[in-house]
């Protein structure tokens, strides 16, 4: 997990110009999903309590195979927002001493486009 905001600050950049450049909606709200996940999922699962608990709707874990067969475990936590690059990197600003706390890996954002 990269703790470098610069670095999703820049990814953030990116994915919100594409997106405005396909012509997708600036004025409609987005459901931007964060993704994560640990080997641990007591870990996993402690960090969802805290996201919950800082506002975020979290989705229940899902457990997936790594290419060597090692399970992993993962979830999303969803927020409601206008695609404004500050307003997203706040909400991983906001996320990221969670992650840390309990050693989940932050594996980026995404939503959908929208006409």
């Amino acid at each position: 997990m990269s703790l470098d905001i610069q670095g999703w600050r820049a990814e953030t950049t990116a994915i919100v110009n594409e997106l405005l450049a396909d012509g997708s909606n600036p004025d409609l709200e987005y459901d931007i999903e964060h993704h994560f996940a640990c080997l641990d999922f007591d870990q996993l699962e402690k960090a969802a309590v805290d996201l919950f608990k800082a506002g975020f709707e979290v989705t229940d874990a899902e457990e997936m195979e790594l290419d060597d067969g090692a399970p992993i475990f993962c979830f999303d936590a969803t927020v409601e927002c206008k695609l404004e690059i500050e307003t997203i990197v706040a909400d991983i600003e906001k996320m990221l001493p969670i992650l840390q706390k309990y050693g989940v890996d932050y594996d980026g954002w995404g939503t959908y486009f929208q006409e």
